[in-house]
């Protein structure tokens, strides 16, 4: 045993060599373009005067400072309240981005908005504004009511879809009652 210990004392001195070990950097990644924060099965409150003015849930949330955007992913939700904070539409999509500069919501791919009297709208994009709380999209739409189908290209509405307009109608027909 008295043996042993010098051994293996003498053999960590001598793997030892003094050097410093300098671990590899991965330079593939930019770090501006990595999320400052992350978010996932995310919650956000938007508020105004203290009331709830909409809700909004995502699966995968990334906050992105240089810039100036949030990307939603894994599916978007957002719930729109009037000022009796009374829900009244909900839009959601499969995922989305939100302009930090303008605060304005960009909604993509399967984008389906309901209003609380049974209004659809479907589209492949659209955009709410912040400054003037309009939904707008350029893209074809289609909105389903109690009384019509419309179908066309360009479309905008108060948030509540209670006043919108296609600027470019391709078709209408009025809804068959029973």
């Amino acid at each position: 045993m008295k043996f042993l210990l010098p051994i293996f004392l003498s053999l960590i001195f001598i793997s030892c060599t003094g050097k410093d070990v300098k671990p590899k950097v991965d330079s593939s990644f930019i770090v501006e373009e990595l999320p400052a924060q992350e978010s996932w099965n995310s919650t956000v409150f938007f508020t105004d005067s203290g009331k709830t003015a909409a809700i909004l849930y995502t699966g995968h949330l990334q906050l992105f400072n240089t810039r100036k955007e949030t990307i939603l992913k894994d599916g978007v939700k957002v719930e729109f309240f009037n000022s009796l904070e009374v829900k009244t539409t909900t839009l959601t999509s499969k995922r989305g981005r939100v302009d930090e500069r303008t605060n304005d919501l960009y909604a993509i791919d399967s984008v389906v908005a309901v209003n609380d009297s049974g209004i659809v709208v479907r589209t492949d994009e659209l955009k709410w504004r912040n400054r003037d709380q309009k939904i707008v999209s350029d893209k074809f739409v289609t909105i389903d009511s109690p009384d019509e189908h419309i179908e066309g290209y360009g479309f905008e509405s108060d948030q509540h879809l209670r006043n919108y307009v296609i600027y470019n109608i391709t078709y209408i027909t009025k809804a068959n009652k029973l």
